[in-house]
């Protein structure tokens, strides 16, 4: 019965997707829904930027290994930066009336930052579209009792959301993200009651919490832990914001308050709901301590198994179709815009602009082609990564972090700001932090710390050029 309700519901979001197909009749509605998305809708789908594979599995079990201190950077920084960007940029981002994220920095700036700032940040997604394509291997795997393994698992997801996505693009990611939300919050819900009865009240999961000390957030002792914890907020908070999800999911709002409202409700919705799974995963501790013996496992990925073991050992059916319902709605919903972005901006702003001139219909079959690319190259990051899928978010936000942040922000908000200025920061940002990890990784001053001072002092030196 389980199986065959998440056969039904892999079809159902196909067949959404399909369906959203109808609508897309130009690029514009490929990339961005016609800029025709009302608050509901968007909020839904800024709401599912975020609340993927890692929010359930990973946040959570890495929760329940190291408290509050060890998720600063999800749910803490992801939830600041779709706040930071209805305050700050959402705006400017509607005004300018773009297509991706790189033509900002090609309007603004030159066609070269244009293209080195979007392979660097086509090559972030690699960790984020991996890291829910791993998860949906997983899911596959534990559903088949193992029949089935965690690679293949990982191809056969990854065919799954090619397979809607490619037709449809933001339609298709739009409408199956707010079927999917719906899915989420009634799921997660229910399931949180559910466990927290079973572990004996909401009062003893949180007092049992307390009591292992997982509610200290901030850092203990000097210097170093201090700037560790602030660079592990700030590589979600900030480094994220320069993405062409956000982007896409932002300047898909049918005007301009509908942009900013959807932003910050979907970015306040995600902080709220996200401590749901964080509960149900020490609720899952409370009633089986045998599921911290995964925290000691070589591969990182084994603590993701906590949740899924718990709802397929200890509950009954109706409860695990709506976790996995919720599960596979949380992964897939990400997943499609994890694929969809990268392939935009690097079609747009890398492939287009040195290629024979096309017209709509032919640059929407060249999106479709790089899209099956991408996918393929996030399919073997994956098959390849031994890292959570929290550490993978991590590890891709830090590239646009020390590269993209800095000369979008003065891009925007610093007259002076010139082309000079935005290439100087890209590259002694990336170099700088290439440099700190491979010599002190484990430095007082963390890397992506580095890279991003080094970043800000490129556009401070550079913006001092004269215009020649």
């Amino acid at each position: 019965m389980l199986i065959t309700s998440v056969v039904v519901y892999f079809l159902m979001t196909i067949a959404i997707g399909l369906w959203a197909a109808q609508r897309v009749k130009s690029s514009r509605d490929y990339l961005l829904a016609g800029r025709s998305l009302p608050l509901y809708m968007n909020t839904a789908t800024v709401f599912a930027t975020w609340f993927g594979a890692e929010t359930v599995l990973s946040v959570s079990a890495t929760f329940a290994k190291d408290g509050l201190g060890g998720i600063v950077a999800d749910p803490f920084g992801s939830s600041f930066c779709l706040i930071f960007v209805g305050l700050f940029f959402a705006r400017a981002f509607y005004r300018m009336d773009l297509l991706t994220i790189g033509d900002f920095y090609r309007k603004r700036y030159s066609r070269p930052v244009e293209v080195v700032t979007s392979l660097a940040i086509t090559a972030s997604y690699l960790g984020w579209t991996s890291a829910q394509l791993t998860a949906l291997g997983l899911v596959i795997s534990v559903l088949s009792g193992g029949e089935i393994s965690l690679n293949n698992g990982i191809l056969i997801g990854g065919i799954i959301v090619l397979g809607y996505t490619i037709w449809g693009g933001m339609w298709s990611v739009a409408l199956t993200d707010l079927f999917q939300t719906v899915i989420i919050l009634i799921g997660l819900t229910a399931v949180a009651f559910l466990v927290g009865g079973m572990a004996g009240g909401p009062s003893k999961v949180i007092a049992a919490a307390m009591d292992a000390g997982k509610f200290q957030f901030w850092p203990t002792g000097g210097t170093k832990e201090w700037l560790w914890f602030a660079a592990m907020w700030m590589t979600l908070a900030i480094g994220s914001i320069p993405q062409q999800d956000v982007f896409q999911r932002v300047t898909s709002a049918k005007d301009e308050r509908t942009a900013i409202a959807g932003s910050l409700l979907g970015g306040a919705l995600y902080f709220c709901f996200a401590f749901v799974p964080l509960f149900i995963a020490y609720a899952a501790l409370v009633i089986d301590p045998g599921f911290a013996r995964l925290f000691a496992s070589e591969d990182g990925r084994e603590i993701q198994r906590i949740l899924p073991s718990l709802i397929l050992e200890r509950t009954p059916l109706w409860a695990q179709v709506l976790f996995f319902g919720a599960l596979l709605s949380a992964i897939l919903s990400t997943a499609s815009g994890a694929l969809l972005a990268p392939t935009a901006l690097f079609t747009e702003n890398v492939v287009r602009p040195f290629g024979p001139r096309m017209g709509d219909r032919q640059f929407l079959l060249l999106l479709r082609v790089v899209l099956v690319v991408f996918t393929l190259a996030a399919l073997l990051f994956a098959l390849n990564s031994k890292s959570t899928m929290y550490e993978m978010v991590q590890n891709a936000y830090k590239v646009t972090l020390v590269s993209c942040i800095v000369p979008l922000a003065a891009g925007i908000y610093w007259k002076r700001a010139n082309n000079a200025g935005a290439m100087l920061s890209v590259v002694f940002g990336l170099v700088s932090w290439g440099i700190a990890e491979l010599t002190a990784a484990e430095a007082t001053v963390p890397p992506a710390l580095v890279g991003l001072g080094f970043s800000l002092l490129g556009m401070a030196l550079g913006s001092r050029v004269p215009k020649g």
